[in-house]
């Protein structure tokens, strides 16, 4: 097929090996102008020499975008995921997934601005991303074109793209000491891992793999308490001290780091079909999940709580899908925010060694009602209302019961 006349596109840009030979390749392959695009999202790198990269390659610097998004990653996408207390088959925390519709949101808001008619994707043509990229920009602006390499070029292999590095003079930096034998991707929320020696699924990781997180069998002796505060299904503030959303988050990896916490590895279904095996470490997220369910415990009336936990599967596929920017997440999301308007006061754990452990809530919103639930004597429940109670729910049983006779 014939390739689209394209005046401008809009690179999502790291200054790595395959997203450096995508910005030669497409002003080669297409003869465009190239923007770059590169986001900090709390991934832990310097994104500041990506500009110097894209310079050398011939990119106008006014072409040249660099943006923080932390804050409005945690703020905007984070925390209302972790309002419904989002896992996806039952373990993984979403952090690569929840990043994708911000930096798609990001690409199109830049092609609008400098009149780009494309934007452009590392992604390959076997992983998730590329659905959760393109979903986005095509839910964003229906009009604009898309690139994706990984379908088009023939580069399929890591010595393919050096050799066409070395042929086009792309400078690729070789870090110093071992290199990394996997495939990563990492924000403030997680970092992954995918890949080689992780391809086979009954092997176990080496334990020099983990990057964010010191060992359970390693972290300290002595359990350490905190406490997280909350306001609208959100958390505000750590130990008494009010934060941002990012310095919240930030905080929580700090925590959970140095306590050996959030460290999965999961054989997940992506949604192109296939099985994959990744490893995730998400320290934050892991303290926060278990915090959230804390305070909906006692803020959260019943029948609200569990219809939000038949409808967190559904919601968990449709971020891990792609499908962020679709109506039917906004309405998920919109009964959930709703849910969510009480959902305040103070949670304090117990970390220790990998484990986070709820040891007391308190809200001014509670439901908790200590003169209902005690198992002394009160002057608010007659114990024998729940006879009645329990021959009403059982008279569907008795009438079956008499026609089996």
């Amino acid at each position: 097929m014939a390739k689209k006349e394209i005046k401008k596109a809009v690179l999502a840009y790291s200054g790595g090996l395959d997203t450096s030979i995508i910005l030669k390749w497409l002003q080669d392959e297409y003869n465009c102008e190239v923007v770059t695009f590169t986001a900090d999202l709390g991934q832990g790198e310097e994104v500041e020499p990506a500009r110097e990269k894209a310079l050398a390659m011939g990119i106008k610097p006014e072409n040249i975008f660099i943006l923080d998004l932390r804050e409005e990653f945690v703020k905007d996408f984070v925390f209302p995921m972790f309002r419904a207390n989002t896992i996806y088959e039952g373990e993984y925390l979403l952090g690569t997934s929840i990043a994708r519709p911000l930096i798609s949101k990001k690409q199109i808001e830049i092609a609008a601005q400098t009149g780009a008619d494309a934007v452009s994707h590392g992604a390959t043509g076997k992983g998730n991303d590329q659905v959760r990229f393109e979903l986005g920009y095509l839910g964003l602006n229906s009009d604009i074109a898309v690139i994706a390499p990984w379908r088009e070029w023939d580069l399929n292999s890591r010595e393919k793209l050096l050799a066409y590095a070395q042929t086009h003079g792309i400078k690729i930096e070789k870090k110093q000491g071992q290199s990394s034998p996997y495939s990563m991707d990492a924000n403030l929320l997680h970092i992954s891992y995918e890949g080689l020696v992780l391809e086979d699924p009954s092997k176990e990781p080496d334990e020099d793999m983990w990057l964010w997180t010191t060992s359970p069998e390693n972290a300290p002796d002595e359990a350490e308490y905190i406490t997280i505060e909350y306001k609208n299904g959100d958390p505000i503030g750590i130990n008494d001290e009010a934060m941002s959303p990012a310095t919240i988050l930030t905080k929580l990896n700090e925590y959970g780091n140095k306590h050996g916490i959030g460290r999965i590895d999961i054989v997940e279904n992506r949604y192109v079909g296939m099985k994959a095996r990744g490893c995730y470490e998400t320290p934050g997220g892991t303290i926060m999940l278990k915090a959230h369910r804390a305070i909906e415990s006692i803020t959260l009336d019943r029948e609200a709580a569990h219809l939000k936990d038949e409808l967190m599967p559904r919601y968990a596929k449709l971020i891990y899908n792609g499908y962020w920017w679709s109506p039917e997440r906004e309405m998920l999301q919109s009964a959930i925010d709703k849910t969510q308007e009480h959902v305040e006061g103070k949670v304090r754990l117990k970390l220790y060694k990998g484990n986070v452990m709820v040891v007391g809530r308190e809200s001014e919103k509670s439901l908790f009602s200590e003169a209902h639930s005690t198992f002394e004597e009160d002057d608010v429940y007659d114990q024998s209302d729940a006879e009645g109670f329990i021959k009403l729910n059982a008279l569907r049983f008795i009438i079956a019961g008499k026609n089996r006779k």
